[in-house]
Order: structure tokens, then sequence, then C-alpha cells
């Protein structure tokens, strides 16, 4: 399990990922996984998607479908520092799920 430590910028504590549990993982299509990310052992943000494209693969945060139509996130980091770190962490922990499903795959498990 990768722990991303929380960091000081000035006076404010920055929170510390404390787990990353992927919770389905797809092989076909272009959503490849559901990931859940938990922040210092207290907050929790659930269906946070492992999306191919082209360019790599990427995160997509829970969103719904607004009355007109679009997807608005429900929960999203509000800087690209914080969105970089999330998505290093979900993305190793992928990667890390994928080897292990294809260990057992390999052994007949």
């Amino acid at each position: 399990m990768m722990v991303t430590p929380g960091y000081m910028r000035g006076e404010t504590l920055f929170m510390e990922i404390t787990d990353v549990r992927v919770r389905k993982l797809n092989k076909e299509g272009k959503m490849k996984a559901v990931v859940s990310v938990t922040f210092d052992n207290e907050f929790v943000v659930h269906d946070i998607k492992v999306i191919e494209r082209e360019q790599g693969l990427f995160i997509a945060m829970p969103s719904r479908k607004t009355a007109e139509g679009e997807f608005r996130d429900v929960a999203h980091p509000i800087n690209a520092s914080v969105r970089e770190r999330v998505q290093a962490s979900v993305l190793e922990k992928y990667e890390t799920a994928l080897m292990e499903e294809s260990f057992d795959e390999a052994v007949g498990e």
C-alpha cells in the first residue's frame, strides 16, 4: 500500500493519502477500474474511475449528471498538485492490482 505523506505549506497541513483500494477492475472498455481513496484515515472518496485514453491513463473524480445533461464532479482536488498526488497514488495502486490479478490468473487462483 502506498501512503502519500501530508505536507506543510506555510502554516497549513495538507491531507495525507492513507489508503487506496481498487474495488473493481475491468479488462474491456475505457473505464479500467473504480477506486476509493482515504485521506488521513478519516475521509474517503468513492467511485474514482481509472480511464484509458490514447495519451495514457488518468483519473476521473466521482460525478453526477445535471438536469442540463452535463456531468459535474461531486468531489475533486482544488489544485493541480493535489490532483497529481491523488492520481499518482491511484495509478500506482491500479498497476499493482493488475499485476496481482495477472499473477493469480497465472497460478490458477
